[in-house]
């Protein structure tokens, strides 16, 4: 079972958002901690990857149930993120 460390609730909010809100969430947290985003825009679904890959960090798992996707990103270890 995953296991995470702080969770930002995007639910209702539209692109850019759930990056923005994951960025800032990530930047908080030390390399390793694990990031949960619950998101309902489906642009989240390519948004959110495309963020993890360009920044460095590492989308673990994503799912979907009742109309809301929830991410689990492991933060990098690049200091500009």
């Amino acid at each position: 079972m995953l296991q995470w460390d702080e969770t930002v609730d995007c639910e209702g909010l539209l692109c850019p958002l759930p990056v923005l809100r994951a960025r800032k969430r990530l930047a908080a947290l030390r390399p390793g901690q694990v990031l949960r985003v619950t998101a309902t825009d489906p642009m989240a679904a390519i948004d959110l990857p495309h963020f993890c890959n360009e920044a460095g960090h590492d989308l673990m798992a994503s799912s979907q149930a009742d109309g809301v996707s929830t991410y689990l990103i492991r933060r990098g270890i690049r200091e500009s993120d």
